[in-house]
């Protein structure tokens, strides 16, 4: 393996004495190592009558020299050059079935090795699973007979996985896919020189476009999109290959209930400069089965000129899906108040239906006064109806009669009150295939899953019987305290068999079916076990403590193997953690998660740090509530502060946690919450920001949940820029970010430019730049030197820190 330098800025450190460094990948504790590493428990896919499961193995993290692979960076997304595929994807590399009745397991074979697979989608029938193959130079469909575990490769042309690679099942023996048009060493080559200056300009329309990464930059980049992108979409009956249609550039295609039609969106010229392709101009046709043009059914502009602001919409029509419960109809949403959600209409949006031959007039089925959120069909005289409002944080449910237009709201509550959330409707398959409302009892009550079940004990997964006349839900089965389960599957709604997932803080998570009437001994049917046995013993608790103005917030307490309070007393502390808006203190109060859940280990996480002596407060509340009439924003820093303040404090009461050796850290917003605190606060020995945005100015139009722009309230942005009080930061703060960060608003340069201000005014940082990394870090040298350097920073900074009284 090749050998790559990381290159690692650092000032006022005593981990160097040198200002820049220059160091090969460093190994963490072997503790740490061993979590990583950990091999994780397959993935399980079962099918509806639940018997057979697909076990799905994935590959350990790629190496850097992976991530390293050529890649194209256009129109939002990100492309490998040599096989049409998109680059930076996370494989699986192992599928096995198991015969749940049986419990024999089978091993797939007639796959490729090694096999680099995505997918695993059943048939209708369920007797074959198709799953894509990527290699280094194409991308193939394999379908997999269930009942005798063999693949067979079904495309004789490369697949086209750039726009959507998966396939889609006709019948049991024909599946809908694209494939390559030309080979991919027949693309653009790059000119030597540019025949002239690449040019934008604006004419008069106001454009307020988010800041979004990997976008085109040059005509040489249109070219590369327009080569890629275009597909051919095939037909694949038995084996043999059938072109539908043209070559385009397909960025959406969807068979209609009775296989008859195919609603197609595919891009088309000019390419934007400004938003990604889900952005550019498209077209949305219905066609036949063999690609002949039926029905234009909307001619669309690019986004550029959608208005900013939260719930406000491009005025264009959005939103083209099938009717689920009917063979051949189209429906969509129109704004009614051009898109701005301010204008005082007392209906916001319409739903139009089209249905098969496709010659009449569109049909109004429906207005809602808020943004239309979608539908779950049911069938002709059933279905529900979702609008809600980001700015109010509000949501409504209503049902829906498609035959007389009658609607009528079953339930509107807060989208942050996860207490009153009923649940999601359990459903069937009709006819066609399609997943609809299941109904019962006449078709006057629903079945309703929650997989959450949100409560003041924390979360208790359920599933009730809500009836449409009352409104009120009776809960039929709930988790019991101790363990944390949920309902995966409503195997039999008549006889209420399901199949469960279900774990504790001791056991791993597996698979049950469980019969609710007949009330025999749950069945299990998968028994993985802990693979992190290095936890065990790691007391995990669900701590509850105020703020200083009455909210109540929690936090995942998480105290080190063998750790004894009187005998060892107080611990250095990592607090992690994420901000979150709300509009009510009330929803900001509840409790969040399980303490019953098992815990797993992400490499993203801080949990690492337990095994080093840390207690790690993780998920700890930061919520950003609005007060007096304003928003939340308003007094973010204020409300920061005191949330800090509160998990300090209860961590120092409970006699775990010493107040003076304090660590506070996170990802992406986590990462400007961290910044913001070292800048305002005394709080903590040391920080931990990664992949942070911390200059607010260069997300003008809006970031997170805040809507308002930059020239509409700059001392807003200024007050929350934590680089803005760059010349305060004299807590050390480490700084990681990967080197290709792809998310929205998290530039590289945000902590290019604190590192460097923070350097310039004699404040103590470190800046790790990740090579080949995106906003979340996925090579395994990258990571593990990651956490080499969170711990070196948590050592120096917080386990040995002198006693100093926090301010």
């Amino acid at each position: 393996m090749k050998k790559i330098i990381l290159n690692l800025f650092l000032i006022a450190s005593s981990i160097s004495a040198f200002a820049q460094d220059a160091i090969n990948y460093q190994m963490p504790p072997k503790a740490i190592v061993d979590l990583l590493l950990a091999k994780p428990t397959p993935s399980v896919s079962i099918d509806s009558k639940a018997e057979w499961m697909l076990f799905s193995e994935r590959n350990s993290y790629p190496s850097v020299e992976e991530l390293a692979m050529p890649e194209y960076r256009i129109a939002g997304m990100r492309i490998n050059p040599n096989n049409y595929s998109p680059s930076r994807q996370t494989y699986i590399n192992s599928f096995s079935l198991k015969n749940i009745k049986t419990g024999k397991t089978i091993a797939v074979t007639g796959l490729p090795t090694p096999l680099y697979a995505s997918g695993g989608s059943w048939s209708p029938n369920q007797t074959k699973i198709a799953v894509i193959h990527t290699s280094q130079s194409r991308v193939d469909l394999y379908v997999i007979t269930v009942a005798t575990g063999k693949a067979v490769k079904m495309n004789k042309q490369p697949l086209n996985a750039i726009m959507g690679g998966g396939a889609t099942w006709v019948d049991e023996n024909t599946l809908l896919y694209r494939i390559a048009t030309k080979l991919a060493s027949a693309a653009p080559a790059r000119p030597l020189a540019p025949k002239g200056p690449t040019i934008q300009q604006s004419l008069g329309k106001a454009s307020p476009s988010a800041t979004l990464q990997d976008l085109i930059k040059s005509p040489y980049d249109e070219q590369l999109f327009d080569f890629f992108a275009t597909s051919q979409l095939i037909q694949n009956k038995g084996g043999i290959e059938t072109p539908i249609g043209k070559p385009a550039i397909y960025s959406g295609v969807s068979l209609s209930p009775d296989k008859n039609y195919i609603m197609t969106r595919t891009i088309k010229k000019p390419f934007s400069y400004l938003v990604s392709a889900g952005g550019f101009p498209s077209t949305v046709n219905i066609t036949d089965r063999m690609g002949k043009v039926i029905k234009l059914v909307a001619d669309l502009p690019s986004t550029e000129v959608r208005p900013s602001g939260n719930d406000n919409v491009q005025n264009v029509p959005r939103g083209f899906d099938w009717r689920d419960d009917e063979a051949a109809t189209i429906i969509w949403t129109v704004a009614l108040d051009s898109g701005l959600i301010k204008k005082n209409v007392e209906y916001h949006d319409a739903v139009l239906a089209l249905s098969a031959p496709f010659t009449a007039s569109p049909k109004e089925l429906l207005k809602t006064k808020m943004r239309f959120g979608g539908m779950s069909w049911g069938n002709s005289t059933f279905a529900l109806v979702r609008e809600s409002s980001r700015t109010k944080q509000t949501s409504k449910i209503s049902s829906f009669n498609p035959s007389t237009g009658i609607v009528e709201t079953l339930y509107e509550l807060s989208t942050n009150d996860a207490y009153n959330n009923p649940g999601n409707p359990v459903t069937e398959k009709n006819k066609y295939g399609r997943e609809v409302i299941l109904t019962t009892d006449n078709g006057t009550k629903l079945l309703l899953n929650n997989t959450t079940g949100a409560s003041a004990k924390g979360d208790l997964p359920f599933l009730a019987k809500f009836d449409l006349a009352t409104k009120k839900s009776e809960i039929l089965w709930r988790a019991q305290p101790g363990t944390y389960e949920m309902v995966t599957e409503v195997l039999d709604p008549q006889k209420l068999v399901l199949l469960t997932r279900k774990e504790s803080q001791k056991d791993a998570p597996n698979y049950f079916i469980k019969n609710l009437i007949l009330r025999m001994a749950d069945q299990q049917i998968t028994t993985f076990t802990n693979p992190y046995p290095q936890m065990e013993g790691v007391k995990k608790e669900k701590i509850s403590y105020k703020r200083a103005d009455g909210i109540d917030l929690t936090g995942d307490l998480y105290l080190p193997k063998g750790y004894d309070k009187e005998k060892d007393g107080p611990l250095p502390v990592l607090i992690w953690a994420y901000p979150r808006e709300f509009n009510s203190a009330t929803d900001a109060a509840q409790i969040r998660g399980s303490q019953d859940k098992f815990t797993t280990i992400s490499s993203g996480g801080p949990l690492f740090f337990v095994t080093q002596g840390y207690a790690v407060l993780d998920n700890a509340e930061m919520p950003i509530v609005a007060k007096d009439d304003k928003k939340p924003n308003d007094t973010f820093v204020e409300q920061l502060k005191l949330n800090a303040e509160a998990a300090i404090n209860k961590l120092s009461e409970m006699g775990v946690g010493d107040r003076n050796r304090m660590a506070v850290g996170g990802h992406s917003y986590g990462a400007f919450m961290t910044a913001n605190l070292l800048a305002h606060t005394n709080l903590f020995k040391a920080g931990i920001a990664r992949s942070g945005a911390y200059n607010r100015t260069l997300t003008p139009f809006g970031f997170q949940n805040e809507d308002r722009t930059y020239w509409q309230a700059p001392q807003l942005y200024y007050e929350m820029s934590p680089f803005s009080y760059a010349d305060k930061i004299k807590t050390p703060i480490l700084l990681i970010h990967g080197e290709m960060d792809d998310n929205q608003g998290t530039f590289p340069i945000n902590s290019e430019r604190l590192f460097n201000a923070i350097k310039g005014h004699g404040g103590t940082t470190r800046f790790v730049y990740l090579p080949y990394e995106a906003h979340g870090y996925r090579a395994k040298e990258n990571i593990l030197h990651m956490l080499w350097e969170m711990n070196t920073w948590l050592n120096t900074y917080v386990k040995g820190a002198k006693l100093t009284v926090a301010k």
